[in-house]
C-alpha cells in the first residue's frame, strides 16, 4: 500500500490553509502555494480536531474495513501530539 511521506496533520492542515486562501477554495489567490507554505501551521490545531472527530468510523466506513486498524491509525497521529 503506498503510503505518503508527508504526516496526515500536515496534509490537512494544507488543505485548510489551501481552501481559505485559493481560488479553488473560498480564497482569492490564484496562485496560493507559496502562502500555504507559510500558513498550515496555523491550521494544526483545526487538523487535529478533524482527526479526533475521524477517530470513530461511522457505519459506511465501519462497513468497509476492519475498524480496530482504522481506530489505531488514527489513535497513532492523535498520541503524536504534544501540546
Amino acid at each position: 500500500m503506498p503510503t505518503s511521506a508527508t504526516p496526515a496533520i500536515e496534509r490537512i492542515a494544507r488543505v485548510l490553509a489551501g481552501r481559505q486562501l485559493s481560488l479553488n477554495g473560498v480564497g482569492s489567490e490564484p496562485h496560493a502555494a507559496n502562502a500555504v507554505d507559510e500558513t498550515w501551521p496555523h491550521h494544526v490545531d483545526d487538523a487535529y480536531a478533524i482527526l479526533h472527530t475521524l477517530r470513530e468510523p461511522d457505519a459506511q466506513m465501519a462497513q468497509a474495513g476492519d475498524v480496530a486498524v482504522w481506530r489505531n491509525m488514527i489513535g497513532a497521529v492523535l498520541e503524536r501530539r504534544t501540546d
